[in-house]
């Protein structure tokens, strides 16, 4: 009964809540960017570059059971060919690129919006009148040139 009761205390913790919360907006994110990068940033750069679809930019390693030349990735791997798909790789990085971006922006923002620790309050000083060294207030002689000091 132990280990449920333990369990229980885990799941309810702010931190467990806040890491779940944070797992789901993380993978709903990553299917809007998939879709931004597949479906708005490629299609200009493809036109761009001379009406390149870059998710079949791919080369053929080894030919299927049916001969090249194949029209689309899909295509090549519905032959059995062997292929190496760089477009979908290059669609892969742009995609982690904005994702590793947009959370730098974020955890940028949050930091700016974090006040920063306030400075310890500076301790109440004296100057030595014989070596003009900063002394405690409360001194009665000084650590520097050992003088006695006159009681504040």
């Amino acid at each position: 009964m132990s280990i449920i009761k333990e369990f229980k205390e885990f799941a309810v913790k702010g931190n467990a809540l806040d890491m779940a919360v944070g797992i789901i907006i993380g993978g709903a994110f990553g299917g809007v960017v998939s879709s931004l990068v597949k479906d708005v940033i490629m299609p200009p750069i493809g036109l761009a570059l001379g009406n390149v679809d870059f998710k079949d930019l791919y080369l053929v390693l080894k030919e299927g059971a049916t001969p090249k030349p194949y029209v689309s990735l899909t295509q090549a791997q519905e032959a059995g060919a062997v292929t190496l798909n760089l477009g979908v790789f290059l669609n892969t990085v742009i995609s982690f690129l904005i994702v590793a971006f947009a959370v730098f922006i974020l955890v940028k923002n949050i930091n700016r919006l974090r006040k920063p620790p306030e400075p310890a309050p500076k301790a109440p000083v004296k100057i030595c009148p014989y070596c003009l060294t900063e002394i405690p207030e409360k001194a009665v002689r000084c650590p520097a040139c050992t003088s006695t000091l006159e009681a504040s």
